[in-house]
């Protein structure tokens, strides 16, 4: 007798309680297998330490994994709200290429009509990125700067085999430096995108678990 294998479980991993708290909230269900929201704490040791626990559970074997939150913009003209889908992320220890990236941006014009989607290369930091830091980053080719989404996937392939993603809110840009999160507009602006994105993760989710041809 045959039985159905389980659908491959969603990973949605961000550092800050504001970020959880903005999934939680915009959770409806509609993924294509179980998922986790985990909260990591805030930079890359964090996020590898909690990562890399999370996926050691034989019930996230083969887990896609997406690291989400918000992030700082680096190229000019972005604003607080507007999304980035990374083609990869890079940080000291290497990159790691993302999957279905175009599926993500066509989802997230869809769901959050309205907003900017930019894809390019995010980079990480170890630490909260001013002034001429950003036009360094940028130099290199990076659209925008965290400090948790590439240790995010990298401890994801390394903990084997699973599909990696990353989608930041721009939170900061160089002409909108902020200093804390929930007191100006731009925070409260890319909270809500946050909580309105999940059906686009919940897409690409889908989108892993169909058939290749």
């Amino acid at each position: 007798m045959s039985t159905t294998p389980a659908p491959a479980p969603l990973l949605i991993a961000c550092a800050l309680g504001i970020e959880h708290l903005a999934l939680r909230a915009g959770e409806r269900g509609g993924a294509g297998g179980p998922v986790t929201v985990l909260r990591t704490g805030m930079g890359p040791r964090a996020a590898e330490r909690s990562v890399t626990r999370v996926l050691a559970d034989p019930a996230l074997a083969g887990a896609a994994v997406l690291a989400t939150g918000f992030c700082a913009g680096l190229a000019p003209g972005m604003h607080p709200g507007d999304l980035v889908v990374a083609e990869e992320t890079r940080d000291p220890r290497g990159s790691v290429p993302c999957v279905a990236t175009e599926l993500l941006v066509k989802e997230l014009v869809r769901t959050v009509p309205g907003r900017t989607v930019h894809t390019g290369p995010v980079t990480g930091s170890d630490h909260v990125v001013r002034g001429h830091e950003r036009s360094d980053l940028l130099a290199t080719g990076a659209i925008a700067v965290d400090m948790e989404s590439a240790a995010t996937l990298l401890s994801a392939v390394r903990a084997g085999e699973h599909p990696v993603a990353a989608v930041r809110v721009v939170v900061d840009a160089p002409e909108h430096e902020l200093v804390r999160i929930g007191t100006v507009r731009g925070g409260i602006s890319a909270f809500r995108v946050l909580r309105s994105v999940l059906p686009a993760f919940f897409e690409w989710h889908r989108s892993l678990l169909l058939p290749r041809r």
